[in-house]
């Protein structure tokens, strides 16, 4: 058993920090640029199948500062907040997890996105970066739902929700347009009441 920490700083640039002693979670800096462009380049043929279209400049160094700025206004405002998942023992980024549409009021919920590099799948890396994000969002975010939607082909994805403590909901008919086409997905989700025998910080 690992042990792992979670915390939440402040609403500034770069606070949020989720770690234990094998992952690090951080909001992406524009030093990240060359890790995240080798990464993304190199898994470009994985990764297209499950996400919104790659525009023509989608890495470029302009195009990633954009994001980051964009992120980091989000973040501000409170609307998502975008995590790079690193490798502790040499600061290696894996991939990416996104706490989306944060709702507020009476929703109390957001959704979550995630990516990871093609040379880094079924290592069982976002497995262990969701056991840093779930307490974080129930317990420092205090929100109280928590969604994912996967595509009905994407069965690695839907078996590490269902891991994760995620059950599934229902069908929805073309509800985003991945590579190109309106795609349906399959709506998960995970409450702040739920149980769940398979979550553990066993980071093996």
């Amino acid at each position: 058993m690992q042990k792992s920490v979670f915390r939440f700083l402040s609403r500034h640039s770069d606070a949020v920090e989720l770690e234990n002693d094998n992952y690090l979670l951080r909001l992406p800096r524009y030093s990240d640029f060359n890790q995240w462009h080798k990464l993304r380049a190199e898994s470009r043929r994985f990764l297209e199948p499950w996400e919104p279209t790659w525009r023509h400049d989608e890495l470029t160094e302009g195009a990633y500062r954009a994001r980051i700025i964009r992120g980091k206004q989000e973040y501000s405002s409170g609307q998502a907040i975008p995590l790079f998942i690193f490798l502790r023992e040499n600061m290696t980024l894996v991939g990416g997890i996104t706490i989306g549409y944060i709702r507020r009021g009476a929703a109390q919920s957001c959704m979550i996105g995630y990516w990871m590099g093609e040379r880094y799948s079924g290592q069982g890396h976002m497995f262990a970066a969701l056991q840093l994000v779930i307490p974080y969002i129930f317990s420092g975010l205090e929100l109280h739902r928590i969604e994912a939607a996967c595509i009905p082909d994407n069965e690695r994805s839907m078996r590490l929700l269902q891991k994760a403590g995620f059950q599934r909901e229902g069908h929805l008919r073309g509800y985003l347009k991945i590579n190109g086409q309106w795609r349906d997905h399959v709506m998960f989700s995970r409450l702040a009441s739920d149980t769940n025998p398979n979550q553990s910080f066993d980071q093996r």
